[in-house]
């Protein structure tokens, strides 16, 4: 199987939808994903995914299914002497890699500039409810790996947000969540594709080959959007 996690193209935040850019990208990603065979569409409840949604599913004559728990996370804010209303999914890198020591799978709550905002608790919700989602698709989680319970060929496209998605694949491939944020931006518009590895009879485990994909924005002659990036971009 292969799942992929798709950020909403270009935000009209203020009126909960896509800018015109964003409908732009969201007609060349319809394309991509037609190209791709997609055979399963899922969406945020939130109007900029399925804004951006609509256009894959009209095109390959999906009928998609919203999924309540893919909406983006709360802001998780965080105010500090250094740091003024932030979301933990946003934070500095220096400031997450500065206490390195708690970057572990096990210990990754326990780090200060997070412990407070309940990061821990949106996380093992999400865990839980992808953990049942992918187990009606043929795959129980044991442990870090997943029990084929049904092997399939099925391309299966969910349509998401930017800290969300982060914090879903480092679920999947088994990353500290805190190192994930500081180490990975998610374009608008870009697929990430995660193959469900069968390298044995019983077990599957989730691989990324291929991590904000915007091929089809270059395709299209249309540049890459940004938005969200905290940090310098040029």
């Amino acid at each position: 199987m292969r799942l992929y996690i798709i950020r909403h193209a270009e935000p009209d935040y203020k009126n909960h939808t896509i800018t015109e850019y964003g409908h732009e990208q969201a007609k060349a990603l319809a394309r991509k994903l037609d190209k791709e065979g997609i055979t399963k569409i899922y969406c945020s409840p939130l109007g900029r995914a399925i804004d951006t949604m609509k256009y894959t599913a009209d095109l390959m004559k999906i009928k998609p299914e919203i999924l309540e728990w893919t909406q983006e996370i709360p802001r998780m804010p965080i105010t500090n002497d250094n740091i003024e209303d932030c979301p933990a999914w946003n934070l500095p890198g220096e400031v997450i890699f500065e206490e390195s020591s708690y970057l572990t799978l096990e210990d990754w709550h326990n780090l200060p500039i997070i412990k407070d905002v309940k990061a821990r608790e949106k996380f093992t919700e999400i865990q839980e409810e992808s953990d049942m989602f992918l187990k009606q698709l043929g795959y129980e989680r044991v442990g870090n790996k997943y029990r084929i319970l049904n092997s399939n060929t099925e391309k299966v496209a969910v349509f998401c947000h930017g800290g969300f998605g982060r914090t879903w694949i480092a679920h999947l491939l088994n990353i500290p969540l805190p190192m994930f944020w500081a180490s990975f931006f998610i374009k608008t518009s870009s697929v990430t594709t995660i193959l469900f590895e069968e390298r044995s009879e019983e077990w599957a485990v989730p691989r990324c080959i291929g991590f904000g994909d915007t091929s089809h924005l270059y395709e299209a002659g249309i540049e890459c959007s940004f938005t969200g990036l905290a940090g310098n971009f040029y």
